[in-house]
């Protein structure tokens, strides 16, 4: 049997409801000024799946918080090419105020090339290079999504991050690399693991926050844990289970977010709240603030 639960869920479903509902009324105003919704364009290529469902629920909130939602679909087949140069008319559409790509993509299409084309000021997902290099120096722009999302929840929950040690399990571009170095901007002092690390679980056992995004279910284990650590889980595996051994952790953890219902809901509300933030910044009513 496991352990009981002693840990305070973190809420990412209530959060992200008071991030829409104020940047829906963001949205308002916009429209009042500028006489149109704000929009974010999204671009899937091929038709995989879980992809598919990803951005129907991404545009289904994006309309519900009166964020015009564009839909440009690419065949699996395309070339990188194709993929470039729909990427790069959204970027010279003046209607268009934030660009989406869903990833990932299909294995002929260079991802890294498809997210350099987005314009800076449409970069809402926070996946180009310039984004990471704000991220990294403080400097104005939009973070990654998910990993403002979790920075949001953080503040939300009153962890204090300096001087605190962050262990970041996974080392992807538009995750792992991106939450340590938005941690390393607020004072934590942060060390990355990732499938070449030795003794994982040493590490992890000294984190006053893990942030768990190894793409692996279960795979945080409770004995990894320091009583009274703040774990977030930002997996998300098939049958809604994430890289937490969700029982064991929270048996041990002050702080631990739910899969789902953790960080995936502040990861949609940061995408069209930074929409609405570029809408405003592109018509000269918004100064773009340093990453969250």
């Amino acid at each position: 049997m496991p352990d009981s639960p002693t840990a305070e869920l973190m809420d990412g479903v209530a959060l992200a409801r008071r991030v829409l509902a104020e940047t829906a009324d963001r949205a308002v105003a916009f429209v009042a000024s500028a006489g149109r919704p704000p929009c974010l364009a999204a671009v899937l290529v091929g038709d995989d799946p879980a992809s598919v469902t990803y951005v129907k629920m991404k545009r289904a909130r994006s309309r519900a918080a009166g964020v015009e939602s564009r839909l440009v679909a690419i065949p699996p087949t395309a070339r990188t090419s194709e993929v470039v140069d729909a990427v790069d008319e959204l970027s010279a559409d003046a209607t268009v105020d934030g660009i989406l790509v869903q990833h990932p993509v299909p294995s002929q299409v260079d991802e890294r090339a498809v997210f350099e084309a987005i314009a800076p000021a449409k970069d809402v997902d926070g996946v180009t290079a310039r984004s990471f290099a704000a991220m990294a120096l403080a400097l104005p722009g939009f973070p990654s999504c998910t990993a403002a999302g979790i920075m949001r929840l953080l503040d939300a929950y009153g962890v204090d991050l300096p001087g605190r040690h962050a262990v970041v399990i996974g080392r992807s571009p538009i995750l792992g690399k991106p939450i340590g170095m938005l941690l390393l901007v607020r004072d934590a002092t942060v060390t990355y693991c990732h499938s070449h690390t030795r003794d994982l679980a040493a590490i992890v056992a000294t984190a006053d926050i893990v942030i768990a995004a190894a793409g692996k279910p279960n795979f945080v284990r409770g004995a990894w844990i320091k009583p009274g650590a703040v774990v977030v889980d930002a997996g998300y595996n098939p049958d809604n289970i994430g890289d937490v051994a969700f029982d064991e952790v929270a048996a041990t953890a002050r702080l631990v977010t739910p899969v789902p219902g953790g960080v995936g809901p502040m990861t949609i509300a940061l995408l069209i709240e930074h929409t609405v933030t570029a809408a405003e910044q592109r018509h000269g009513l918004r100064s773009l603030r340093p990453p969250t």
